[in-house]
């Protein structure tokens, strides 16, 4: 493994995309990374240009592999955002913008479906219930609103065959992606004919399921050549991001969560057997194939993470962005510098886009409680960074009750940068969180799995071992936590207090 060639991971996200060189121990040789738009322009449309996205995905994987100084790769993974559909035709040319995962227009399908097959028959069919971001739910509404695009359409893909189709594969959908769209038999492991059958769907318009860590074809002469790399490259299904970023986080077994703190909140775990019960239903957690295919996987989501603290700094923030201006420093640095040591006077209870899991209210409302003339900018910012914890301990607790149990934390993402927020996580959630020495652990989950197709690692197993490292850990304080128990007993009966509130509102 020693004189291994390099591994490639792209990460193709819904605002950009991120391509990294890894040496075969997980040495970060180069990186490539541009950022593109979503189309937003009436309520609930999310749109995305297809063909902007390869452009620039183009574009990043020739920086990374410049930034390496490499000619030669042994194989390339990705990973991607999750839900998204793309009508295209032959040689995977888009017929028309993508439909993102965010965008809601098909909420009235997605309750037909509900009613048609009950939502319970088909999250215990597919782990998925009924909802306007599923991909299926998605398609069913090209059908009906886009009936010329959808009848020229050669196959409806995601990120993961669109990408993989352009530099060259077949149309191929990995597992993990498949399993996310609400059309796929989650115990058979192949698409539900019986299902596509009753909503008039051909299973030759989706691409063929194959597990992770497949190889399904080479770079394509003209994308080699354009990005800086000699032909032949092994092309290798990867997974939706969550899935990958878990295993570059080196969660391959049950009882290691996996925060991802970014713009949005998310709380991801592996599953050893599918949890189909009662209470993952109620609680709107999916269930689907992990990228280590032996393995499930299920995730909590909260619309509402890392940008709420830009919109307190736009918003409020504006004494210390000028600070940090002066001093030259970072405007959340500055914040966060001036958060008390014990916990905030004041709540924030962070729905200020609804709630995420496990009530999926999107009637819920934001709220600032607590709040008097001697409060501070300091307190404000501990409250929302609180508030955030609190919403992931709560899904914690809910897993437990339904049978997951998660011991510890491993943190990935923006937010695995910032020190106090990552305590303050330890101490509300009472489980250690460890960063990694390797940050960009979604990239690094496909270049795993990238080694494991082209032989570099014998297993996924060995493949983790020789590229994940823990960097620091944060140990959570009992004293802290005893306090934060109190608090967080107040924190619970926000959400119920405030729910006809928000109704009238």
């Amino acid at each position: 493994m020693k004189n291994a060639p390099a591994l490639m991971g792209l990460d193709v996200g819904t605002t950009g995309v991120k391509a990294v060189v890894f040496g075969p121990d997980g040495e970060v040789r180069g990186k490539g990374f541009r950022e593109y738009g979503i189309l937003c322009d009436e309520p609930a449309k999310a749109e995305q240009d297809a063909d902007e996205v390869w452009r620039l995905t183009t574009e990043a994987l020739r920086e990374a592999v410049i930034a390496s100084g490499i000619s030669k790769a042994a194989a390339i993974g990705l990973s991607v955002q999750g839900d998204a559909i793309i009508a295209v035709g032959p040689g995977f040319t888009p017929l028309s913008p993508a439909l993102l995962g965010m965008d809601y227009r098909p909420a009235a399908i997605a309750e037909e479906c509900s009613k048609r097959f009950g939502a319970k028959k088909l999250f215990a069919l597919t782990g998925m219930r009924p909802h306007p971001m599923n991909s299926i739910v998605k398609t069913l509404w090209l059908k009906e609103h886009r009936p010329e695009i959808f009848k020229r359409a050669w196959k409806i893909v995601t990120y993961a065959d669109f990408i993989l189709g352009k530099l060259g594969a077949q149309a191929v959908i990995d597992w993990t992606m498949a399993s996310r769209t609400m059309a796929f038999d989650l115990q058979r492991r192949t698409w539900s004919s019986d299902l596509l059958g009753s909503l008039g769907i051909d299973p030759n318009l989706l691409s063929r399921p194959e597990p992770s860590g497949v190889a399904v074809g080479a770079l394509r002469a003209d994308v080699a050549e354009a990005i800086g790399l000699e032909p032949g490259t092994l092309l290798v299904t990867g997974g939706h991001d969550q899935t990958c970023a878990a295993l570059g986080a080196g969660a391959v077994r049950e009882g290691i969560g996996v925060l991802s703190a970014g713009t949005a909140d998310v709380l991801s775990t592996a599953l050893a057997a599918p949890m189909l019960n009662d209470a993952m239903f109620a609680g709107y957690y999916p269930c689907y194939i992990h990228a280590a295919s032996d393995l499930y996987f299920t995730f909590a989501l909260n619309h509402i993470g890392g940008i709420l603290l830009r919109w307190y700094r736009d918003t409020f923030g504006g004494e210390e962005v000028r600070a940090a201006q002066g001093a030259g420093l970072d405007p959340y640095d500055v914040m966060v510098a001036s958060i008390p040591d014990g916990p905030s006077p004041v709540m924030v209870l962070p729905h200020f886009n609804g709630s995420g899991n496990p009530t999926c209210d999107m009637n819920s409302r934001g709220a600032m409680v607590g709040l008097t003339l001697a409060t501070t900018r300091g307190d404000m910012v501990k409250a929302i960074l609180e508030g955030l914890a609190f919403e992931l301990r709560g899904n914690l607790d809910y897993w437990t009750a339904a049978g997951i149990d998660v011991r510890e934390l491993r943190a990935v993402g923006g937010g695995a940068k910032a020190p106090r927020w990552l305590q303050i996580r330890a101490d509300v959630m009472g489980r250690p969180v460890t960063t990694l020495k390797v940050r960009e652990a979604a990239c690094l989950g496909a270049a795993i799995l990238a080694g494991k197709a082209a032989g570099v690692y014998a297993s996924l197993e060995e493949g983790v071992a020789a590229t994940v490292r823990p960097d620091h850990v944060y140990e959570p304080s009992e004293d802290r936590l005893r306090a934060y128990n109190g608090r967080y007993a107040v924190y619970r009966d926000l959400y119920p207090s405030l729910k006809g509130v928000n109704g009238r509102l």
